[in-house]
């Protein structure tokens, strides 16, 4: 045990200590002090512009959903048009929910003209604005599909391989990798086809009680039919 004179001393090399360092003490805890304010006000200077971007970006979707079933329309070319300028002028450096949803409306006005150029590249971006999102499973999902409307099938591939393995869970992953054995059928490469449509039986489990995965029950019965048809080849 420490005796009275031993914690006197520890206490007296202490204040020592203090009062010899005190300027760097006093100058280090401001320091901290100006980090944490500094971090605060980042926090909810960025919460706020992010509510905004997101309430932003939901007044264009209105507008493209009034406009959604006219795009193809010559008569509403102009503001379709007009509607894309504002939609890529709003997503500039945008990051996250709001900065992919925009994308993704891009995305849906090329897809609707047949642009599938255009509509794969404005996934692509979607797809990577919002990767920590729900929405980057879905964007690279329908990236595939402008891909393949492109012939661009190994490209089609390599996107719905990537919205399977995307750190969000994509409820349709089961679709997704039903497509791939079904575009490596398209290849020619049967072995692999067979693979993607045995990976469907394998990783996912149709439960008869949720109502919600039911749809897996739809991609199994697909896959087991292309299974048994290439197997009988």
């Amino acid at each position: 045990m420490q005796t009275k004179n031993e914690k006197e001393n520890i206490t007296d090399k202490i204040n020592d200590f203090v009062q010899r360092n005190r300027k760097v003490i006093l100058i280090t805890t401001c320091i901290v002090v100006f980090i944490f304010i500094g971090l605060i006000a980042y926090l909810v200077i960025s919460d706020s512009l992010n509510k905004k971007a997101i309430a932003q970006v939901e007044l264009l979707n209105e507008e493209f959903e009034k406009l959604r079933l006219d795009i193809g329309d010559d008569f509403y070319a102009a503001d379709v048009n007009a509607l894309l300028a504002k939609l890529e002028n709003f997503t500039g450096n945008k990051k996250g929910f709001a900065g992919s949803k925009a994308w993704s409306i891009i995305a849906h006005i090329h897809s609707s003209r047949k642009d599938w150029r255009k509509a794969e590249e404005s996934w692509v971006k979607a797809a990577s604005t919002g990767d920590k999102t729900y929405l980057g499973p879905i964007a690279l999902f329908n990236a595939a599909v402008a891909a393949e409307e492109q012939n661009k099938l190994q490209q089609a591939i390599d996107y719905f391989q990537q919205s399977i393995s995307h750190r969000f869970e994509f409820p349709d992953a089961p679709r997704a990798q039903f497509n791939i054995g079904r575009l490596y059928e398209q290849l020619g490469d049967t072995s692999k086809a067979l693979e993607a449509y045995r990976f469907v039986l394998i990783n996912w489990q149709w439960d008869r009680s949720d109502s919600i995965n039911q749809n897996i029950l739809i991609w199994q019965n697909l896959a087991r039919r292309q299974i048994i048809e290439i197997e009988a080849r």
